[in-house]
């Protein structure tokens, strides 16, 4: 068959290819634009990659120390720390050291910064999670919130560092311990050469090393808050965080208070007694105090007891080791802490130690062994006190053990306010 199609003009194809050769008239963004837009997605492909990696270790071993101080998980947590992280167990005592119980209100008011207050309201506000308050052998109020009940293991925080001081105590009684003006190094040799290097017990127990440690929760990249990344995270022996810490002052002149110190004494003690912290406390205070349940202490992945921090018990038994200074360390005439220890302990020794204004102290509470001693003290009143909010409070002369366990974010804060309030529960109750 033959085309009927007209044959293509001469030239027509030429003009066909250029008529392709031109340019398509299109609007093309800016070079800068692109690199943007290149960039946006690549940043968030990053950032998705990020969140999912933090998803990821959340699910992982590591995970709990991302969320531990969260708004939305510290009650639990603070109530499971023996599940989230390694821990030695303590057990209860075969001979509970019993309290009676006599059911009395909280006062409704106290007086702060010159205004009136309700109790409950603050008791609301500072997030507690339990109270307990007792008279000599007497609970005259016990009560539980936010989930927590009388067989929560509270986390102590550093009430433990009150609890590692009664076993250094202990420790010397029994030999184990030369004094309290042994050199640290005799103990630990890995710290030699450390900012520990020229320290005694003596300034351990006082928060009096010299070193530079900083304590402040909210920096990121603080040492108490780096101890537990690296303790936790990448397996670092708590030990070796201490060994890399430097001097900034003469020991034993100021009071500075630096968790490390305590952490320090319980690697002493430790070595000094050959036991673990754990097992000294099991056999030397759980068990002759009468504690009435099992508790734990939390340890690095090394399997050191973190001595500055999270020992793990309930209320009623924190009650029991206040009841213990109050009775000048005796249970029914069985000296389990040594009298004059109990007495050091709650006694500041030195200038820089004193409660009120001390230009040689970081804070205005005093010190003695691991023990606070509030501004203006009244006769016979120490405390233990615990980041977020936890105490055991004594007023020796009254007869008063008051423990609170918390979970209160603006715990710093509220330091003062929360010793009125117990001072409070004091003049009403102690009668």
């Amino acid at each position: 068959m033959t085309s009927t199609e007209p044959a293509a003009a001469p030239g027509a194809a030429d003009d066909q290819q250029d008529a392709s050769d031109q340019p398509v008239d299109r609007r093309r963004r800016p070079r800068w634009q692109r690199v943007l837009i290149v960039l946006g997605i690549l940043l968030v492909v990053f950032a998705g990659a990020l969140y999912g990696g933090y998803r990821y270790l959340l699910t992982t071993e590591y995970g709990t120390f991302f969320t531990l101080f969260a708004d939305d998980h510290r009650v639990e947590n603070y109530r499971s720390m023996d599940e989230l992280f390694p821990s030695e167990s303590i057990a209860a005592s075969a001979d509970v050291w019993l309290f009676e119980r006599e059911d009395r209100p909280l006062p409704e008011t106290y007086t702060f910064d010159g205004e009136e207050r309700r109790v409950d309201e603050f008791l609301e506000r500072t997030e507690t999670t339990g109270l307990l308050v007792a008279r000599y052998d007497t609970i005259l109020y016990e009560d539980y919130f936010l989930g927590n009940d009388a067989q929560s293991r509270a986390t102590s925080w550093s009430v433990s560092k009150s609890v590692v001081s009664a076993l250094v105590g202990i420790a010397i009684e029994e030999g184990h311990l030369g004094s309290v003006d042994d050199a640290v190094i005799s103990y630990v040799p890995e710290l030699a050469g450390s900012g520990y290097q020229d320290t005694t017990v003596r300034d351990l127990l006082t928060m009096s090393s010299g070193v530079d440690f900083d304590e402040n929760y909210d920096a990121t990249f603080a040492d108490v808050n780096m101890i537990f990344l690296r303790a936790f995270a990448f397996r670092e022996p708590m030990l070796d965080y201490y060994a890399r810490l430097e001097s900034i002052r003469e020991p034993g002149t100021f009071n500075a208070y630096a968790s490390s110190d305590t952490g320090v004494l319980a690697v002493v003690l430790a070595r000094a007694t050959g036991e673990s912290v754990s097992s000294y406390a099991q056999s030397r205070l759980w068990e002759p105090a009468g504690m009435e349940g099992d508790a734990s202490w939390s340890t690095d992945r090394a399997g050191a007891e973190i001595g500055f921090c999270c020992l793990n018990a309930q209320l009623r038994d924190y009650a029991r080791f206040g009841r213990l200074y109050l009775n000048d360390g005796a249970r029914d005439g069985r000296q389990i802490v040594p009298q004059e220890w109990v007495e050091r302990s709650v006694t500041p020794e030195a200038p820089h130690l004193q409660p009120g204004d001390n230009p040689n102290s970081d804070w205005t509470f005093g010190y003695g062994y691991q023990w606070w001693i509030p501004e203006d003290p009244r006769p016979g009143e120490f405390t233990a006190i615990g980041v977020w909010g936890q105490y055991i409070y004594v007023d020796a002369t009254r007869g008063m053990v008051i423990v609170k366990s918390s979970t209160d974010y603006w715990f710093d804060e509220n330091d003062h306010e929360t010793i009125e309030v117990f001072r409070a529960m004091v003049d009403e109750m102690a009668s």
